[in-house]
Parts: structure tokens; C-alpha cells; sequence
């Protein structure tokens, strides 16, 4: 049974609409050509086969009808590819050639299946058209997966040019065969700042599109490529000024001819000022170059002025940015610096001036410029590679190191779960980050609660136990102790044997600074009375008189302050008295010690006095007077002690049979 014309109409008529449009595209995009042009070539030799049949008004069979829809369905993929490879991201695009490439050639392998159930035979059609279809069907037969050579070739340059911008960032602005990338970039269509930001905004969207179907691998890949794209906008067009170094070699002379003063040199060279060297804002030469999402450079105070007022927007281009960091242009800062000295021009004035705001800490300039790069940076802990969020994660460790407002505005822009994640990284360094960061930040006191919320502590203590580094080990314990200042965590601490366990290791197998930090935590837990004993049941009251016994330990008075503390409870007290050689080494304290050391001294040597015979047996003169001294001048506490003591003592004294 023949099919009439009334319900064939609209899908011939779609055909031809979308043959038409496929075969009169001309703008082609960088990527893809070779496949593009051969995918419109073999619909433009279609679109006549749909001409005839709409003109001829040919009957169709089932199976012609079912030919042609499957055909409308393909050629809309074919619509949406080519304008994807178009309109998406030209590197993305470039990078993921092989599999364009094999979804082209699946869908003109389809095309050919599709044609092959066209009863051509029984279609009145001109036998050219038949031909045609004919040829197309044993094309797509015999076609193999089609990658263009010089696509692949462009692809590995660029992915070579990229690993090497990556590395050169990583070691501070190395050095970058700008020329090839400049080259190899603008052969993909990037050839200005403006290009730049829109392939930047492309890939933003290809992140967006990709994360609910590519997965975090492929987002966090696209993301690397936003981040280093950035880099090597700026290295690009910074080489552009750049170049202008071989200018100034040749005015050297004439420069210092002008310089004649020093006021008047520097008015004498403002007409040879290389136009790079000025802010776009500010007109003036700048002190601090920094780059913006865009690629443009401007100088530190006016671009944080400009944003600072609202505006979101590239100066120069009027662009959106995409992201607020401001990247220090270190290459142009450089060559500055090397103009001024050429040229004898002071820099004394403006490094006033750029010091006056650096300092400028509690300005709103500096805040801003604090939030901005925080954001930069918790972006990178979220997305990018593991190499770049290891570097976000040390650059965060860096700025929590000094500045409450700091700590306060990286808290709020959301590094803390993310750093708490990442404390269970396999990767020492980045473990060692991590921590590290968030010590410096639980010192500001809100943010104790927020790491404690992101349930840190279990993350912190496993680091205590099995840290990838010692220091990572030791600062664990740091971030511990600064967790324990707080009154109600100190309970939820102590109630973790494994914690106190892992505390009381730490001081025998730490250096220093670590013997020290866990001294720091044992004692802030202490000071919730239940912890004492489980302090003490962990076995660390052997450990830390041998601690306090040891000069090289260096951590005398914390270890006194500890052991104070651990004899309140009559299990530390007990443990405390097996101590041979303790006795005679607090009574000498007491002469050498610290004022604090000297108090706790005399706690403990209350403690240990029963009925005192055994300090007698290593009291000296000198011992009575030091007392006197600590009633007369310690705390109310101390007094009390000591005077206590003092008395015993005497009375110890009066019995002939302790003498």
C-alpha cells in the first residue's frame, strides 16, 4: 500500500529546510574542517533527491518513509555538531578531536544504513539523483574514521605549550617560547584579548554543560584549561610588551642624556615612556602590574579602585570577567624596574606610594583584593587539576598565616570543607597544605567552630596517628590544641583515646616544635578534669617526665604545666610518685627555673611531699629562702602552696628521725 502525499509533506519539507541550511554554511570554525566540509558536501548532494520528490509529488513506500526519517533525525545531529564545533570551545574542540571525529563518521556510516532500505527502484526519480545515492551509500561502506593530520599535530602542540605554561607558572614565570604559542593559539582562532575572554567564556559553558554528563574528571579538566588558558593569555600579550626591551636599548643613550637631574630626568623622559608601561586607568607608569581575566594589565591600586567601586567589567575591553584574581605580571614589573634604573629615574616616590597602600591592610582596597583572590583560589580547591589544588592549597596556607581579616574572608568564601577533604589526600605535600591551612585559620575563633562542623576532628586525629610527614603530624596536633581552646570541645576531644594516644607518641618521636604542640593539646585538654585520667591511662605521664628530664627536649615548662595539671587526679598523682629522680630535679628548679616553671614546681612538690621526709633527704639551705621569695612575690595560688610546702617542710625538718 502506497503512501499519499498529505503526510509526507511536512517531513520532505523539513528535509529540505535542513539540507539547505547545512549545505549554505560558510563560516567554518578552526577545528573540525576537514570533516565539516565533507559532511555538508554529502547533504548538499542529498538536497536534490528531496527537491524531486516535493516537485514530483512521488508516492512513498514504508520503507522510503521510514528512510527519510531516520534521515531527518541524523541530519539534525549533523546541524547540532557543526554548531557545537562552531559555537563551543575552539581548544576544548581542538583537544577533543579524535571524538568528533568518531561521532562524524558514525553518523554518515548512519546515513549510509539509512539510505541502503530506499527503494531507489520503485522511485520515479532522474537517474543522476539515483546515482548519486547510490555513490553515497557505498561511500559510507567503505569510510574509515577520518582525523585531519594537522589537526592532530596543532593538538599536540598545543597541549605541549599548555604542560610547559603549567610548569612555568609552577616555577615562577620561567621561560615560554611565547612566539609558538602566540602562533599556535591564533590558529584556533585566538588572536586578541577579546577572543581570549570568549573562549574562556566558552569553556565556562562547556564546564556547566559537562557536569552533569562528563563527570568531575572532565569538568575538572576543563577548568585546568580555563585556569591555564588565563596564564598564557597573560604571558602572550605581556610578551608584546615585552619586545619593546630591544626599543629601549637603543635609547639608552639618549635617555641619560636627558636625565640630566634627577627631577628633571624624570619629566625630561615622560615623551619616551613606552605606552606598556602605563596603567589604561591611571595613565601613569606602573608600580605593581597585575593581569585581569581578560589579559589586560593594569597597575595594583587603580584596577582594585576600579573594582572596588562596583564595577565588574575589563577596562579596556569592556568585557565581563570572568573571574576578579589579579595576577602579578612579573615579567612587565621587571622590565620596569630595569627602565627606571637605564634611564637613572628614582622609583623612591612611587614605591612610597605603593607601600602606603600595600599596608593599607584594614582599607576597603585590600579587603577586596583578599576576597577576590580567596574566591580565586576556593574555585581551584573545587575544580581544577590535583596539581592545581595543591597549589590553591598552599597559597591559602600562606595568606591564613598573618591577618585575622584574612583568615575571616578565606573562611567565608568555603575553603574549610574542602581543606578538610583533602586531609585525607595520599599526596604528602598536599596533606602537609592542608593542615597546615587549616591551623592558620582555626586561629581566628569562628573558625574553630566551622572546622570542627566540617567534621575535621576524626580527619585530624587519623593525620596525628598516620600523617604522610611529620610536620604534617606535628601541625595536626597544633590544629588540635587551637580546637581545644574552646571549652565544650574540649570534652569531644578527650572522649577520643586515640587522639590523647596519638598526642602522647608525638611526644617522644617529635621535634622540637612538635613536642611542644602536643604538650600545648594535653594541656588544653586537661583542663576539663575527666581528661586527666584518660591522659593518664594512655600512658603519658612517663612520657613527658622523661620529656622534662631531657635539656634537648626543650619544652621544660610546658611538660612542668602538664604534669601540674595531671596530679589534680589521684591516678596522675600515683603515676607522678614512681618517678625516682624527680624530687631532687624540682627542687633545683626551683633555683634555675622560670617564674611559671617555679609555681608548678611547687605544686608537684606538694603533691609528692606525703609527710615530707623525701624532700628533706635533698633540701639545701637555699631551698627555705627560694620559698620565702615565691610566698612573697607568686600568685595567690602559688602562696598558698608554697607557704603550705614551706611549713611542712619545717616541721619535716623538727624530727630528728628525717634528718
Amino acid at each position: 500500500m502506497f503512501i499519499g502525499f498529505p503526510p509526507t509533506e511536512p517531513l520532505i519539507r523539513s528535509l529540505i529546510t535542513i539540507s539547505n541550511e547545512i549545505s549554505s554554511l560558510s563560516n567554518y570554525p578552526p577545528v573540525q574542517v576537514k570533516n565539516i566540509l565533507a559532511m555538508t558536501r554529502r547533504i548538499r548532494l542529498l538536497s536534490p533527491l528531496f527537491t524531486e520528490v516535493q516537485e514530483l509529488k512521488i508516492p512513498l513506500l514504508p520503507s522510503a518513509i521510514l528512510c527519510f526519517t531516520e534521515l531527518l533525525s541524523l541530519m539534525t545531529k549533523v546541524k547540532l555538531l557543526i554548531q557545537g564545533c562552531t559555537e563551543g570551545s575552539y581548544l576544548w574542540n581542538l583537544i577533543q578531536t579524535e571524538e568528533l571525529s568518531k561521532e562524524f563518521t558514525a553518523i554518515v556510516k548512519e546515513i549510509g544504513k539509512a539510505l541502503a532500505i530506499l527503494p531507489l527502484q520503485s522511485m520515479n526519480i532522474m537517474i543522476d539523483i539515483r546515482e548519486q545515492v547510490e555513490l553515497l551509500c557505498k561511500q559510507a561502506k567503505r569510510l574509515d574514521l577520518s582525523i585531519d593530520p594537522k589537526e592532530l599535530e596543532r593538538r599536540s602542540e598545543v597541549l605541549q605549550i599548555i604542560a610547559t605554561a603549567k610548569e612555568t607558572n609552577d616555577k615562577n614565570y620561567g621561560f615560554l617560547d611565547v612566539e609558538m604559542a602566540r602562533e599556535l593559539l591564533s590558529s584556533i582562532g585566538l588572536r586578541s584579548p577579546v577572543e581570549f575572554a570568549e573562549e574562556t567564556s566558552k569553556l565556562k559553558a562547556e564546564a556547566t554543560s559537562q557536569s552533569g554528563t562528563g563527570g568531575p574528571l572532565v569538568v575538572s579538566k576543563i577548568n585546568s584549561l580555563i585556569s591555564l588558558l588565563s596564564y598564557l593569555r597573560s604571558m602572550i600579550f605581556s610578551f608584546e610588551e615585552n619586545e619593546i626591551s630591544l626599543k629601549l636599548s637603543k635609547q639608552k643613550t639618549t635617555a641619560k642624556k636627558l636625565a640630566a637631574s634627577a627631577s628633571s630626568s624624570s619629566r625630561a623622559i615622560l615623551t619616551d615612556i613606552p605606552n606598556q608601561f602605563c596603567c589604561p586607568i591611571s595613565y601613569e607608569v606602573m608600580i605593581e602590574p597585575v593581569t585581569v581575566a581578560t589579559g589586560h594589565t593594569y597597575d595594583l591600586h587603580s584596577i582594585s579602585k576600579w573594582l572596588n567601586s562596583g564595577r565588574k567589567s575589563c577596562p579596556k575591553s569592556g568585557w565581563k570577567l570572568t573571574h576578579l584574581a589579579l595576577i602579578p605580571n612579573y615579567n612587565l614589573k621587571s622590565l620596569i624596574h630595569q627602565w627606571h634604573q637605564d634611564n637613572n629615574i628614582p622609583l623612591n616616590k612611587l614605591a612610597a606610594s605603593s607601600s602606603e597602600f600595600k599596608m593599607n591592610k584594614k582599607g576597603q582596597v585590600c579587603t577586596d583584593y583578599i576576597r577576590f583572590t580567596s574566591e580565586f583560589l576556593v574555585g581551584k580547591l573545587a575544580t581544577a587539576s590535583r596539581e592545581m589544588q595543591c597549589r590553591a592549597a598552599y597559597e591559602i596556607r600562606l595568606l591564613a598565616k598573618s591577618g585575622m581579616n584574612n583568615r575571616k574572608i578565606i573562611a567565608e568564601a568555603g575553603a574549610i570543607p574542602f581543606l578538610v577533604n583533602f586531609l585525607s589526600s595520599q599526596e604528602p605535600i598536599m596533606q602537609e597544605n592542608a593542615v597546615t591551612a587549616l591551623l592558620n585559620l582555626s586561629i581566628y575563633s569562628n573558625n574553630k567552630v566551622l572546622i570542627m562542623e566540617a567534621a575535621a576532628l576524626q580527619k585530624l586525629i587519623e593525620v596525628l596517628e598516620n600523617g604522610k610527614t611529620i610536620k604534617a603530624r606535628e601541625n595536626a596536633a597544633a590544629t588540635i590544641s587551637s580546637l581545644s581552646i574552646v571549652d565544650y570541645y574540649k570534652e569531644d576531644i578527650g572522649a577520643q583515646s586515640s587522639a590523647i594516644a596519638a598526642l602522647a607518641r608525638l611526644l617522644r618521636e617529635g621535634t622540637t616544635t612538635g613536642k611542644r604542640d602536643a604538650a600545648s593539646a594535653l594541656i588544653n585538654l586537661a583542663l576539663y578534669q575527666p581528661n586527666q585520667t584518660r591522659i593518664v591511662h594512655e600512658g603519658a605521664v612517663p612520657l613527658v617526665v622523661d620529656v622534662l628530664m631531657d635539656d634537648r627536649a626543650g619544652i621544660t615548662d610546658d611538660a612542668l604545666a602538664l604534669l601540674a595539671l595531671l596530679s589534680g587526679c589521684s591516678e596522675g598523682m600515683k603515676e607522678i610518685t614512681r618517678s625516682k629522680d624527680l624530687t631532687p630535679f624540682l627542687i633545683d628548679f626551683l633555683r634555675f627555673g622560670s617564674p611559671k616553671g617555679k609555681e608548678n614546681s611547687v605544686t608537684l612538690l606538694l603533691g609528692l611531699s606525703n609527710d615530707g621526709a623525701e624532700i628533706v633527704r635533698h633540701l639545701d639551705p637555699q631551698t627555705f629562702s627560694l620559698l620565702r621569695s615565691l610566698i612573697a612575690n607568686g600568685s595567690f595560688e602559688t602562696q598558698e602552696r608554697a607557704s603550705l610546702l614551706l611549713r611542712l617542710l619545717i616541721k619535716c625538718c623538727s624530727n630528728p628521725a628525717n634528718l
